[in-house]
């Protein structure tokens, strides 16, 4: 049987990149997945499309995890089409980068309200379902600890992550739900070519100071997940797993 038999996964932000091979990777183990996007319906309609034709089970799902309604929409809509919740993947996350005299307060709201308040609220969400058993994984970021230059507010909210995934593995333990982290290094993905990284002197950089000698591919993080995301992981929690090639 597969290690995710009988399970339902959301994972936030799988239309694409990271949040997309994670999405596949869960349910190539057996999971019922709902894959969240929030503008890209072609994408996730994608990441769906491949799923059911390798014989599994997903659906799309339009929301905005920074929303309060939409984010608890979100999970009714996972329980309401398969009945239960096992596993939650917090993906949903943006990046910009700004040197500190051109920090505005739209970029900090903007950031913190995705990757920190979205966490938050698609969590409180998912707790009123997830039963013992139950695990939640994080994504973070390696940048915490290479503390890039200009990155002081994704770097921030990536922070603000880890110290609230520790306390909620606390709060939630006594009814074994699992909380655990993974903090990707430099990955290839659309937006990496998008915002022209890819192939860059910068990408070069990241390469040069990744000690396995490469950048990191979207498989590599959702591999992680998918150990997380199963019993295999049952007595994980409060970890952060540095998923980067050796950057820490």
């Amino acid at each position: 049987m597969s290690k995710l038999e009988g399970k339902v996964a959301v994972v936030t932000g799988a239309s694409k990149g990271i949040g997309a091979a994670i999405a596949k990777a869960l349910a190539k183990d057996g999971a019922s997945v709902i894959v969240n996007y929030a503008s890209s319906k072609a994408g996730a309609d994608a990441v769906v499309e491949s799923i059911t034709a390798a014989g599994g089970k997903a659906v799309a799902v339009q929301a905005d995890v920074s929303n309060a309604a939409q984010a608890h929409g979100l999970i009714e809509t996972a329980v309401r089409q398969f009945g239960r919740l096992d596993v939650l993947v917090n993906n949903s996350g943006v990046y910009e980068f700004a040197a500190i005299e051109d920090v505005t307060e739209q970029h900090y709201r903007r950031l913190f309200d995705i990757n920190v308040l979205g966490v938050l609220l698609v969590t409180q969400a998912a707790t009123k379902h997830l039963g013992e058993g139950g695990s939640i994984i994080n994504i973070s970021s390696a940048v915490i600890d290479v503390e890039t230059p200009t990155s002081a507010v994704y770097t921030g909210t990536k922070g603000a992550l880890n110290a609230i995934s520790g306390v909620l593995a606390n709060e939630l333990a006594p009814r074994k739900i699992r909380v655990n982290t993974v903090s990707p290094g430099y990955v290839v993905t659309e937006g990496t070519h998008s915002a022209g990284i890819a192939g860059s002197e910068m990408e070069a950089g990241f390469v040069a100071t990744t000690p396995l000698g490469r950048a990191g591919q979207p498989d590599d993080i959702a591999g992680v997940v998918a150990f997380l995301a199963s019993d295999d992981a049952r007595w994980v929690t409060g970890a952060v797993i540095n998923a980067s090639g050796g950057i820490r």
